[in-house]
């Protein structure tokens, strides 16, 4: 109950930035690292849309441009730690074969990994840092990127305009609901990744 109560503090808290001159540059940051280092960052698009439903796609575009910005950083962390430490991990993990068969797959099926990371529950963190470690394609990636995670932040921009206020009147009545929802949610994604 005391996690809750803090949490909702913090909701509160970022619903006022919203109205600030720090509320672009939050949003972009936060997004920004959200794809190098977990940070679930969808509650606080949809915070920020429900505090200026007039500006709602306006924040879905920046967050879009954002992610993608970290993605790509996150990619060429991924490509610069492989030639630090990429040998030695694959040869401690797998042996040559496993993992030339593994790279195979994802370059077979890299722009749908990364659609179905960029839109769903999963983290993004995981694809844009594979995709450097493995050295796919840059282009197709920013691409599927740029598609996947604007048609996230768009829908929910666009849910949004249309049932803004039964929404924030929903969050706010059942607050600790949706936190616990949101962190078994959170575990269940971890548990199907592992």
């Amino acid at each position: 109950m005391v996690a809750t109560f803090s949490l909702k503090r913090l909701y509160d808290w970022f619903g006022k930035q919203v109205h600030t001159p720090y509320a672009t540059p939050l949003l972009l940051f936060l997004f920004f690292i959200e794809a190098i280092f977990f940070v679930p960052v969808d509650p606080l698009l949809i915070l920020y849309c429900i505090e200026d439903r007039s500006r709602a796609f306006y924040y879905a575009a920046l967050a879009t441009l954002a992610s993608v910005a970290g993605g790509i950083a996150a990619y060429y962390i991924g490509y610069a730690i492989w030639e630090s430490v990429g040998t030695t991990l694959v040869s401690f993990l797998f042996n040559q074969q496993q993992f030339d068969h593994a790279i195979e797959q994802y370059t077979l099926y890299e722009s749908w990994a990364v659609l179905v990371a960029g839109f769903t529950p999963l983290p993004y963190k995981i694809v844009t840092l594979s995709a450097g470690f493995c050295k796919l394609p840059l282009i197709p990636f920013i691409i599927c990127s740029f598609i996947s995670r604007g048609a996230r932040f768009f829908l929910e921009a666009g849910v949004i305009m249309i049932w803004g206020a039964q929404i924030k009147e929903c969050i706010d009545r059942y607050f600790n609901l949706l936190v616990l929802l949101f962190t078994a949610l959170l575990i269940l994604t971890f548990r199907f990744i592992r």
